[in-house]
C-alpha cells in the first residue's frame, strides 16, 4: 500500500513539473502581450511581471489598428475547418474500407500507408511543388488542402479504432436490409465520434500552425495564413513587435478552446485507438 502511494506521489510530482514546463512559454507570451514592443526588443521574452509598464495598448491596436491580422486569421480559420472536415471524411472512409472489407491487395495497400507515414514531408516538397505548379494550383487554397486530404496517420488511427468494432454489427445491418452506405453512415460513424474528436484536434493543430507549405505556394498577401502573416511583421526594414506578440497570443486561443471543448472525447478517442486492434 505504501509503495502504491509513493508511486502516485512520484507520478503526480512528475506530471506537475511537466505541466509547469509546458505552461511557461504560454505565460511568457501572455505577459509580453501586455508590454510595449520596445520592452521586448530591450529585454527579450521573459517571465518578469512588470506591472508599471503593462497595459492594453497592444490589444487596442490589434482590434482597431490598420493591419491585415484578422484577414490572415480568418484565412487560417477557413482553411483549418475545410481541411479538417475533408481529411476526417476521406480518411475515415478509407480506414473503413481497410477494416470492413477483404479485397485483393489490401495488405499491400495498407503497408503503403505505413510507408508514407515514415516519409518526412520535407522530402516531398520539391515533387509536390512541381506537381502543383504543373497543374496550375499555385497561389490557391486548393494547393494547401488537397495534399493532406488523405492523411496516412489519420487513416492508420481510424483503421486501428475500427478494428475493435465487432463485424457482427455490420452483418446485422446487412441482414436488416441496410445498404453499405447506410451501414457506414448510421452504424459506424456514430461509434467513431471519440476518434473523430481526437483526430480533429490533432489535424486542426497541424493545419492551423502549418507554415512551410502555404508559404511556398501562396503569393497573394490577401490569401496569407496567420503564420505567414505574422512572419511578414519581421522585416529588414523594421519589426512590428506590438502586433506580433499580441497576435501570437491571440492565435493560441482557437486551438486552446478546441482542445478544452473536446478534451473528454480526445482522451477517449486516443485511449481507444491505442488499445483496439
Amino acid at each position: 500500500m505504501k509503495k502504491e502511494t509513493a508511486v502516485k506521489i512520484i507520478l503526480f510530482a512528475f506530471f506537475t513539473i511537466v505541466c509547469i514546463i509546458t505552461l511557461v512559454p504560454f505565460y511568457a507570451v501572455t505577459i509580453a502581450s501586455f508590454k510595449p514592443g520596445e520592452d521586448l526588443i530591450r529585454y527579450g521574452l521573459n517571465l518578469k511581471f512588470d506591472l508599471p509598464v503593462m497595459n492594453f495598448d497592444n490589444f487596442v491596436y490589434l482590434f482597431t489598428g490598420d493591419h491585415a491580422y484578422f484577414t490572415w486569421f480568418f484565412n487560417s480559420l477557413l482553411l483549418t475547418v475545410v481541411q479538417v472536415a475533408l481529411t476526417l471524411m476521406v480518411s475515415a472512409t478509407v480506414a473503413y474500407g481497410f477494416s470492413a472489407y477483404d479485397f485483393r491487395g489490401k495488405n499491400l495497400l495498407f503497408i503503403c500507408v505505413l510507408l508514407i507515414m515514415m516519409v518526412p514531408f520535407e522530402i516531398l516538397l520539391l515533387p509536390l511543388y512541381t506537381l502543383t505548379y504543373n497543374i496550375g494550383l499555385m497561389n490557391s487554397y486548393s494547393a494547401i488542402i488537397l495534399p493532406g486530404v488523405a492523411g496516412a496517420a489519420t487513416i492508420f488511427f481510424f483503421r486501428q479504432y475500427l478494428s475493435g468494432i465487432p463485424k457482427e454489427m455490420i452483418a446485422a445491418g446487412r441482414v436488416d436490409g441496410a445498404s453499405e452506405y447506410g451501414i457506414y453512415l448510421r452504424l459506424i460513424l456514430p461509434v467513431m465520434k471519440p476518434s473523430f474528436a481526437a483526430m480533429a484536434i490533432l489535424n486542426g493543430m497541424n493545419s492551423w500552425n502549418n507554415f512551410l507549405w502555404p508559404f511556398m505556394v501562396l503569393s497573394d498577401e490577401n490569401k496569407y495564413t496567420l503564420p505567414i502573416g505574422l512572419k511578414t511583421l519581421l522585416t529588414p526594414y523594421g519589426n512590428n513587435y506590438d502586433l506580433l506578440i499580441v497576435g501570437s497570443f491571440f492565435s493560441i486561443l482557437p486551438i486552446l478552446v478546441l482542445f478544452l471543448g473536446f478534451q473528454k472525447y480526445f482522451i477517449d478517442g486516443m485511449t481507444a485507438g491505442a488499445v483496439k486492434g
